[in-house]
Formats: C-alpha cells, sequence, structure tokens
C-alpha cells in the first residue's frame, strides 16, 4: 500500500496504545497463572496476536474483546508442534525457552526479517545445555528439542534484553534455582526493570544483583492477576516529535512514572531544545527552534527512526552514538534511515555506530520506502509536517505491526491522506 500525505498541520488529542512491551509481558504471565486474568487497556497489533496465539499453543485458553483479554492460565503444556511468531521478535525470544520446558520436538517459524534477526546468545545456551537445534540459513525455521534444567547460564546483555525476558520468565518453573548471569555490559535494563515488574506482579520473585546476575528460586508459581496495561512512549514519541515541528497535538495514557525505557522520548526532546508541558492528564511540547545535540540510544533504539526525522531539521550538527542495535530491528535502521531520508533532502551520513546530521530547514518530499518497517513508516509520516511537497511512502501497510489505526489517527488530527494499491 502507498499512502500519500499532503503537507497540514495537525492538531488535537490523541490517547496512545498501551504498552506493547507491557501486553505482551501480561499475556505471557497471565497464560502461565493457574486461575483467571483480566487484561484491561489492550491494542490488537500484529505482534500481540502473534503473542496470544503462541501462548494458545502452550495450553492457555484466552478470549479476546474489545477491551479486554480474558485468560484461564495453566502450566505450559504444549498443544502445537510449530509455533509462527509471525514478525515479532518479543514473541519469538520470549517463548523459546518455555517450550523447553518440555522435552519433544517443537519448531518455530517466522515471517519478514524475523528469520534473519539474531538468536545466537540462545545458540550458546543450547550448546552448553545439550539442547539439540536445527536451523537453516536463516535463524528460522528453528527446530529445538531437549529440556531446561535449573543451573547456571551465561548470556550476553548487548544484543537484546528479550533474551533475558525470555529465560526469567522460564527459569522460576524449574526445579531448582538458577542463576543467569550476564557476560557483557547490560542495555535496555529498562526493559529488564519492566518484567521484573510484571513478574511480581504475578506472584514470581527474581533477585536482580545489580544486572550483573538474577538469583531465580525453583518451583514458583505463576499467580492470576488482573492487570491494566499503562501508554506507550514508543508510540506517543511520534506525536510528541510531531509538535517539534509545529503540531499542537495533546497526548493522553502516558504514565509519568512510568519505568518504560522510551520514556526517554521526553529528556531527548528537552536535548534538542523542546519544552514538556503537562496538563492535568495530558502531555505535549513545543519549541521556538530545534536545535542540534548529542543523543545516544544505548537504552532507546525504537526512538531512532523519528528521532532522526527532529535530528534532520536541528539546527547544527546532531550526532547519534550507542545505536548499533538499530541495525537488527526489522530493517537496518541506521543504512535505511539514511537512504530515505536523504532522498527528502536531509543532510545525514552514516557511522558504524549510528548517524551524523547536519541540519536542513525542511525536507522537500517524495517517495520513501518504508523497508516494511512499522517505526520508519510512522517517522515519515510525521516528517511530512516539514514537507515542502507531498510524501509518498510505499509499504505502509506495515503500521500495523504495532499501531494498525495509525493513519485513521494520524487523519483524525488533520492529516491529508490518500490511499493506493
Amino acid at each position: 500500500m502507498k499512502v500519500i500525505i499532503t503537507p497540514n498541520k495537525l492538531s488535537g488529542k490523541v490517547k496512545v496504545p498501551p504498552s506493547k512491551s507491557l501486553l505482551h509481558r501480561a499475556i505471557m504471565a497471565s497464560s502461565l497463572s493457574e486461575g483467571k486474568s483480566v487484561i484491561t487497556n489492550v491494542s490488537y497489533s500484529k505482534d500481540i496476536e502473534a503473542t496470544i496465539k503462541a501462548m494458545a499453543s502452550f495450553g492457555a485458553k484466552i478470549n479476546t474483546f474489545e477491551d479486554r483479554i480474558e485468560i484461564e492460565g495453566c502450566y505450559p503444556k504444549r498443544i502445537n508442534d510449530v509455533i509462527d511468531a509471525n514478525e515479532s521478535g518479543s514473541t519469538l525470544r520470549f517463548i523459546i525457552p518455555l517450550a523447553l520446558l518440555e522435552d519433544k520436538p517443537v519448531t518455530f517459524v517466522g515471517h519478514g526479517k524475523l528469520p534473519k534477526r539474531p538468536l545466537d546468545p540462545y545458540f550458546d545456551i543450547f550448546r552448553r545445555a545439550g539442547i539439540k537445534y536445527e536451523k537453516g540459513e536463516d535463524n528460522l525455521p528453528l527446530k529445538i528439542e531437549g529440556k531446561l534444567k535449573a543451573s547456571m547460564y551465561l548470556i550476553q546483555g548487548d544484543v537484546s534484553s528479550q533474551f533475558i525476558t525470555g529465560l526469567l520468565f522460564t527459569l522460576p518453573l524449574l526445579e531448582g534455582k538458577s542463576e543467569l548471569y550476564i557476560t557483557t555490559e547490560m542495555e535496555s535494563t529498562s526493559y529488564v526493570d519492566l518484567t521484573l515488574d510484571v513478574l511480581k506482579d504475578y506472584g514470581i520473585e527474581v533477585e536482580n544483583n545489580h544486572y550483573h546476575n538474577f538469583d531465580v528460586i525453583g518451583k514458583q508459581s505463576y499467580k492470576a492477576h488482573d492487570y491494566e496495561v499503562e501508554g506507550d512512549y514508543s508510540q506517543a514519541a511520534f506525536f510528541l516529535v510531531a509538535n517539534m515541528l509545529g503540531a499542537d497535538i495533546k497526548v493522553d495514557g502516558l504514565k509519568k512514572d512510568s519505568k518504560q525505557g522510551d520514556k526517554k522520548i521526553l529528556e531527548d526532546i528537552q536535548a534538542f531544545n523542546g519544552e514538556i508541558i503537562y496538563d492535568n492528564n495530558l502531555v505535549s511540547c513545543k519549541t521556538d527552534q530545534i536545535y542540534a545535540n548529542q543523543i545516544s540510544f544505548s537504552n532507546s533504539p525504537d526512538l531512532g527512526p523519528i528521532l532522526s526525522v527532529l535530528a534532520a531539521l536541528a539546527k547544527g550538527r546532531t550526532e547519534f552514538i550507542h545505536a548499533e542495535r538499530l541495525r537488527l530491528k526489522e530493517c537496518d535502521r541506521i543504512s535505511c534511515v539514511v537512504e530515505e531520508l536523504t532522498k527528502l533532502g536531509a543532510n545525514v551520513t552514516e557511522t558504524d555506530d549510528g548517524m551524523i546530521f547536519e541540519g536542513v530547514n525542511s525536507f522537500k518530499g517524495g517517495v520513501v520506502d518504508s523497508h516494511n518497517d512499522h517505526r520508519l513508516a510512522m517517522a515519515f509520516a510525521m516528517a511530512s509536517l516539514k514537507c515542502e511537497g507531498e510524501i509518498t511512502i510505499l509499504n505502509a501497510e506495515c503500521v500495523a505491526k504495532s499501531y494498525p489505526d495509525f493513519f485513521k489517527v494520524f487523519e483524525s488530527l488533520g492529516g491529508k491522506v490518500r490511499y493506493e494499491d
């Protein structure tokens, strides 16, 4: 699908979708609990649907409604030999360890760029633990067979925190005490914090020793819990940055004391000379002039695409650092952002671990490709606010991965959108 946007000011109020990160975790924890849990403030993106189907494959009875998810959980007993994670890295990496609670083969499949995304930290564990695995040229399809036992596990902390989350969900269900040691500097600690909070809400205890290692008692049981999902700072970032580009949007649904790593968007906006404005439960921002800065992405890689739009328009030289993991997402978010923003007239160059921008006053418009990356598509939509002519976004349907209603919301705020197949 092509989306053609005619530049126009955006204004109004928007309630951001629930945190996808927390909803994944709540679905998993509820599915592992004996009894009924009700999850409220929900939204059904493709990634969330993948996790729902995956946990149903482990025996959970899941009923979905417009405003809630009702789950009758159980100790995981696989009823499917093939689990499809679609394009969701969270789904895949969270559930692989769960499949190893039973010693019978299972095959994981995926689509889009997911088969090429790294799984090496798990492969290292499989080799040390005697878990059989087979993969083709890519990492998926992946067939595994074996059973995890309580033990000491070593895992990298600088590839993705999703591997750590997957183990933290599974290790409490093993027979004895386990220790999880992080062998590198830990990145994205905020996502591990979200995991630990959800585990605690569902009755699971984990001792966090300054993110160097985690002690996990075995034979624990998840306890059913009603859970309300807070708003997603990752999605709010698009609307807040739009305000920096001239929009007047008030964002509803954000938790002020949230532990989400992408809450860093507020700090980043201030670094670009933005003023954050709170009005009761609404958040907005404004600026008289966007000024360049240096931004680190070690704990917030999902902010890369939308902050690239802002950096391209900032006065002076902006440098993105510690952004290596942007290359490991739905696309290489460094190379692809540089390629597409250059088409719009940005002055941006690629580095090994980030990008360097020399700010321009506006974009010229033109045709850009989302590279089937939902966050690129949404970022380019917001770039239209500073385009001199129309912007056409190719493969724009990819927003369904995390925010299916994005373009409807964009139009409700005043966006002028045409759709072509």
